[in-house]
This record gives structure tokens, C-alpha cells and sequence, in this order.
């Protein structure tokens, strides 16, 4: 299969991580949404949406959306439970993960590190990035007060769409020193057979974020 991906997004790396994981060939394509590559004709052609990720399967058929692309290649693996009860509670994980947490912690490590120093969202949206950001970083402490994972007793994709981003908060500004159970799901997490981190970011926005700090 063929992944259209950009390195430096989290919704991308997750399916990276899982692809790497589960041991799969693929063919990374990369796209840079930072630049417009998103929304050139011959992207667009695949998903009229203009994001990433997207693969490609040679039959020609394409799918987007990086929760959905996560559970359909963790189909029939130990990475998505296969009892109904706990599938559902993974999925509520993912839906969690791009309601509440992936639009503060993901929006704000972008403004730091794609949009320019005197850019008005800086001062428009980062404030409230990080205090709906800490709400959610909130309520996965809580939960893993008492539960190792989010997919249910074992790591699987719920755990992977939640770590991408939260792996790189800081790089949104946000400390995660007050969140001891998350750091210690992030170690086990690390820790998981297969795991490759993320990229680090282009020198360009790698400059932003330490700038930003």
C-alpha cells in the first residue's frame, strides 16, 4: 500500500507506528500540508477533504481519516479487541482523541511551530488551546490512575491515536509535569515492541517551537 503522509503530523505518524508494528510493507508518499500540498489537483483527486493521511491500495482504493485507517488495518489483530464491549470503548478513546484532545494539543503545536511569531493566532487561539488542551490531558489522567491502557487491557489503537500528539505537547506548550500517570502510559508506550518515534520537525518549524518556548 501507499501512505500519503506528512512526517511531522501526529494523525500520520500514527499510522506509520501502527504499519510498523503490525510488521506491513507500505510505500510512504510525503506531503507536505504545511506548504499547500494538500490542496494541489492531484492530491485533491484522492481526498477531496485535503488532508492527510491517506493510503492507497494498489486495487486503486483509497481511504482518509487516521482512526478509520487505524482500525481497518488493525482489523483481525490483537491491536483492535475483538469483543464488541471493548472494541466500543476504544472507539469512544478515538473519538475522544479528534473532539477533544487532537483540536487543543495538535492546533496549538502547530500555531508554535507553522505559523509566523507575529501571527494573530498566536494570540487568538493559543490560550484557548491550552486550557481545553489540559482538560483533556485531565481526563486520561484519570483514567490511567487506574487502567494501563486506552484500547482496554492491552495496547492497541486507541492507545496509538492518543499518543501521537501527546508524545509532542510540549512542543504545544504544554507542561506534562503535573500528569505522572501519562508520562508513565507514554514510557509503556515507547516501551511496545516495534515502536518508531515521530520525526523530528523541519528546521524551519524547529526553529519556531524552541523560539516559541
Amino acid at each position: 500500500m501507499t501512505v500519503h503522509g506528512f512526517s511531522s503530523s501526529g494523525n500520520c505518524h500514527k499510522v506509520r507506528l501502527l504499519l510498523e508494528q503490525l510488521g506491513r510493507d507500505y510505500r510512504w508518499i510525503e506531503v507536505d500540508s504545511s506548504k499547500g500540498e494538500t490542496r494541489m489537483p492531484g492530491f485533491l483527486a484522492k481526498n477531496p477533504n485535503g488532508r492527510v493521511p491517506v493510503i492507497e491500495l494498489d486495487d486503486g482504493r483509497i481511504l482518509a481519516e487516521s482512526n478509520a485507517i487505524l482500525c481497518w488495518l488493525a482489523e483481525g489483530t490483537p491491536y483492535l479487541p475483538g469483543d464488541a464491549w471493548q472494541r466500543a470503548q476504544a472507539l469512544a478513546w478515538m473519538f475522544f482523541e479528534q473532539y477533544s484532545h487532537e483540536p487543543y494539543i495538535a492546533v496549538a503545536r502547530f500555531i508554535r511551530g507553522w505559523t509566523p511569531p507575529d501571527s494573530p493566532r498566536r494570540a487568538a487561539e493559543l490560550p484557548r488551546c491550552l486550557e481545553r488542551g489540559h482538560a483533556a490531558l485531565a481526563v486520561m489522567e484519570r483514567h490511567l490512575a487506574g487502567q494501563a491502557w486506552f484500547t482496554g487491557h492491552d495496547y492497541g489503537v486507541a492507545d496509538i491515536a492518543l499518543f501521537a500528539y501527546t508524545d509532542v505537547a510540549s512542543e504545544g506548550g504544554f507542561d506534562l509535569g503535573g500528569y505522572p500517570a501519562i508520562r508513565d502510559w507514554l514510557a509503556r508506550v515507547r516501551a511496545t515492541p516495534g515502536f518508531v518515534a515521530m520525526p523530528a520537525p523541519a528546521a524551519e518549524a524547529a526553529t519556531l517551537l524552541a523560539a516559541s518556548d
